[in-house]
């Protein structure tokens, strides 16, 4: 009888040693799979058990994005969502020997995006893919000069709601989330915005979602954006610190970008103030980079100092100057980019005002009082503001007004002024 218990006890070791090995066979288990739908794109966040080594690629007739995770497989839990918005269909499977593969099947083409998200206090690794219509990306980007030409445009503010989704950002002692209190802000500038003849604004993001910091700049640069303003509010340890302040890029940051977009040869291959670098040769292309860089640095520390001063006619600020730092999110080539902290969200008494609507109006028309006060001292060519500040200061030849200029004509005849007319005059 003993014999016969410890030949059962031996091949249950046997069998508890096999599941811990296949249990521990993987670098990395793939324990869940979330799908969400925004307006222009499809979100898949994977929850795995440490940082993926992996790879995504496209597949066309029928379109198709495949996700390679070398060294993983799925654990027993996992399930395959159903398919949303972009994503049709989700297959999953092995890859080789010991890789796993995951199948997306596209309702339409689409471009893929990834990124991974370290451990934060309430979840593990998170591998994201984002997928955004080709289609929509295209017709985007393309503006006809012709439509463009035939009447002044307006400017374009690109409004950055700090922080979002994953990222809750600062907390208040009330518990103000500062993601929330930042999009509150947006939503009310853009708003107040839009009301405004000649003054149009464009959001990154409308909702509770995140967004990697170079995308944002980047959705500035395609909306053809005049100015990119990051809206966030401040923490400090101590709660007594209070005030509004106006950040720009350091120098030291506009070079450290510039040596990366001139490394980069996607970058390159892009406009920067509408020349493309890629067919440059790298002295060219750097001297290039920099007159953009150069006017785009003061032009963003013109734009601050107006905004900084709206900001001190309604409140305190933190500092009388506008401060610098490398901060990723401001370091678009050529287009002028601040990043204004509201109020510190860790003073009781700051946080109960970001929490009122009222205050937040308030707040936002000061914002909207710089940039516009920004733009009448220095109207972008093409734009509604040029064209008013034309009218209201003629010039004269010989003591009589000059004939009014017809700028729709001139457009016309240039078809490149309406891209140079976006790079920012030193």
């Amino acid at each position: 009888m003993r014999g016969v218990v410890s030949k059962i006890l031996l091949r249950l070791l046997g069998a508890a040693l096999m599941l811990g090995a296949n249990a521990s066979a993987w670098a990395v288990d793939i324990q869940a799979l979330h799908v969400s739908t925004a307006a222009d794109s499809t979100r898949l966040i994977f929850d795995v058990s440490g940082p993926p080594d992996y790879k995504l690629f496209e597949i066309g007739n029928p379109d198709r994005v495949v996700l390679d995770i070398r060294a993983a497989g799925f654990s027993t839990g996992f399930a395959a969502p159903a398919g949303k918005g972009l994503l049709k269909t989700l297959r999953t499977g092995k890859q080789g020997k010991g890789d796993a593969r995951v199948v997306l099947d596209l309702a339409t083409a689409a471009h893929p995006k990834s990124f991974v998200l370290p451990p934060d206090s309430r979840n593990g690794y998170r591998l994201v893919v984002d997928l955004y219509p080709r289609d929509k990306a295209a017709h985007d980007a393309v503006k006809s000069v012709t439509a463009l030409a035939a009447k002044p445009r307006n400017v374009v503010i690109a409004i950055d709601p700090g922080h979002g989704g994953v990222d809750p950002g600062a907390t208040g002692s009330s518990g103000t989330h500062e993601k929330d209190i930042t999009l509150a802000v947006s939503r009310e500038l853009k708003r107040l915005i839009d009301k405004q003849s000649g003054m149009s604004a464009v959001l990154t993001r409308d909702d509770d979602t995140f967004i990697p910091l170079k995308e944002r700049y980047q959705k500035a640069r395609i909306a053809k954006a005049d100015l990119f303003l990051s809206i966030h509010a401040d923490a400090f340890a101590s709660g007594d610190a209070r005030g509004s302040s106006v950040w720009m890029l350091s120098s030291r940051g506009a070079t450290s970008e510039a040596a990366h977009w001139l490394a980069d040869r996607e970058n390159r291959a892009d406009l920067v103030g509408g020349v493309s670098l890629d067919d440059k040769d790298n002295t060219l292309a750097a001297v290039l980079l920099d007159l953009s860089q150069g006017a785009t640095l003061e032009a963003s520390g013109s734009v601050a100092d107006e905004v900084l001063r709206a900001l001190g006619r309604i409140g305190p600020t933190h500092r009388g100057y506008v401060e610098k730092a490398n901060f990723v999110v401001l370091r678009s080539p050529d287009v002028p980019s601040i990043l204004v902290e509201t109020a510190f969200i860790t003073n009781p008494a700051e946080e109960k005002r970001l929490s009122s609507p009222a205050q937040r109006e308030k707040l936002a028309g000061a914002i909207l009082d710089g940039i516009r006060n920004y733009f009448r001292a220095t109207p972008p060519p093409g734009s509604l503001f040029a064209a008013t500040a034309a009218r209201e200061k003629p010039e004269r030849l010989g003591g009589r007004k000059a004939p009014p200029v017809d700028t729709a004509a001139f457009a016309a005849d240039d078809p490149d002024r309406e891209i140079l007319a976006r790079i920012p005059k030193s």
